[in-house]
Parts: structure tokens; C-alpha cells; sequence
């Protein structure tokens, strides 16, 4: 219980301090924040291939979050890339 409790309480300030950074970054810096958010998930799309193939004792439940996890990942790693894409593309001189 106390190990639930204090992984709740490091989320809670984790998401909390998440949201402070991102609304103190100015737009300037939005682009090389996104291409380096695009890596770090890049690392995210590893660890969740290695957790969906992984053959743990309870093999049916990992596999399956391991699933969602590498959807998500995928997910935020190509929508990451296109709003970089489309952000560059304004600076582009026509």
C-alpha cells in the first residue's frame, strides 16, 4: 500500500510539473521541443515492443498492455513528426 501510494503521489507531481514546463515554453522553442519529444517516444516504442513480446508469468495481460502501449507510442511518435513537419513548413520561404 505504502509503494501505491507514493507511485500516485510521484505521477501527481510529475503531471503537475509537466504542466508548468510546457506553459512556460515559448513558441519559439516549441519545434526543437518537439523534435526531441519525438525521440524520447521513439524510446518509449522500444520498451513497449520489448514489454508486448516479453513472456511473463501473467503473459496474456502483459501482451496486451504491452499492445496499447506500442499504439499509443506509435500514435504520439507519428503525430509528433507531422506537427514538427507542418511547424518547419511555416518557416519555409515561398
Amino acid at each position: 500500500m505504502d509503494m501505491l501510494i507514493m507511485q500516485v503521489s510521484l505521477f501527481v507531481l510529475a503531471l503537475i510539473l509537466g504542466v508548468e514546463l510546457i506553459t512556460k515554453v515559448p513558441a519559439t522553442l516549441h519545434t526543437p521541443l518537439m523534435s526531441g519529444s519525438n525521440a524520447i517516444s521513439g524510446v518509449t516504442l522500444v520498451g513497449a515492443l520489448l514489454a508486448a513480446g516479453s513472456g511473463e508469468i501473467n503473459g496474456i495481460w502483459v501482451s496486451i498492455l504491452g499492445m496499447m502501449a506500442v499504439t499509443l507510442a506509435t500514435i504520439n511518435v507519428v503525430g509528433g513528426f507531422l506537427v514538427t513537419h507542418r511547424m518547419l513548413r511555416m518557416f519555409h520561404r515561398r
